[in-house]
């Protein structure tokens, strides 16, 4: 049962606790989950940070190889933001923008790390994630627009009895808007990692054998490799979709149609 479970693809998915605090009945325990979070956030401020001079915190002018990797990634979430918002209106969220897509980039990458753990394979964290982005879209669009928020759920020029059927299907999509940005998230990453671990097993048991079968055990490994790539370009474009998605959503609120 116990090399069942080592074994299991499901089983990289597991939140466990490294160190175990409860206070007041509640757990306060630091997981695996929450190692990650402070490992990401050291990264974030590294890269950050390494661009910058330490005597007057600005931008070199002949740029190193971190600042132009940030300047490529400045420059593609401004087009988002300006192909999907506005330049104008767009460049109060650009920050927002930004940091989503390198949030999710390095959820991402990090999570290919052997022994390492993948945030946004959890539904919990996508649909929190979502959920939050939905929320605060919302806030926003009531405060630029007041009670003509309502118009996003009745299409000008629509007739009552007409309205009567497309209220009703508006309003779900629009509500269903962070479930669906969450699920696709969370089952392309899920998805991917499964189908490397389960290729891993399949390698790893052909090396307990021998003669042919060990052998054959270096054509999973083989496959691997390419597929390892393709799970990286999949975390790439999933950052770069939930940001072009987060650009759309915006759009929606701040320039009501």
């Amino acid at each position: 049962m116990y090399n069942n479970f080592f074994f299991s693809p499901l089983e990289q998915f597991e939140i466990l606790p490294v160190f175990s605090f409860y206070l007041g009945g509640l757990d306060f325990s630091i997981t695996n989950e929450t190692i990650i979070l402070v490992v990401i956030f050291f990264l974030t401020f590294t890269l950050f940070y390494s661009c910058l001079k330490q005597s007057d915190s600005t931008l070199f002018i002949v740029p190193h190889r971190w600042q132009v990797l940030i300047e490529i990634i400045y420059k593609m979430v401004l087009s988002i933001i300006v192909d999907n918002i506005d330049a104008k209106k767009g460049q109060y969220f650009f920050p927002l923008v930004f940091s989503i897509f390198f949030f999710i980039t390095f959820v991402n990458i990090i999570g290919l790390v052997p022994y390492s753990f993948t945030l946004t394979s959890h539904l919990i964290v996508t649909f929190a994630l979502s959920l939050a982005l939905f929320i605060g879209i919302n806030i926003i669009c009531v405060r630029l627009h007041g009670l003509e928020f309502f118009s996003l759920f009745f299409p000008s020029g629509t007739s009552v009895v007409l309205a009567l059927l497309l209220v009703p299907i508006e309003l779900i999509s629009y509500v269903f808007k962070p479930i669906s940005l969450s699920i696709r998230l969370f089952a392309n990453m899920m998805a991917g990692h499964t189908l490397l671990k389960v290729i891993a097993g399949f390698a790893w048991s052909l090396m307990g054998c021998t003669g042919v079968l060990f052998l054959i055990h270096y054509v999973p490994l083989l496959i691997l490799i390419p597929l390892f790539g393709l799970e990286l370009g999949v975390g790439l474009i999933q950052a770069f979709v939930f940001s072009v998605l987060t650009c759309i959503y915006l759009n929606d609120a701040v320039n009501l149609h």
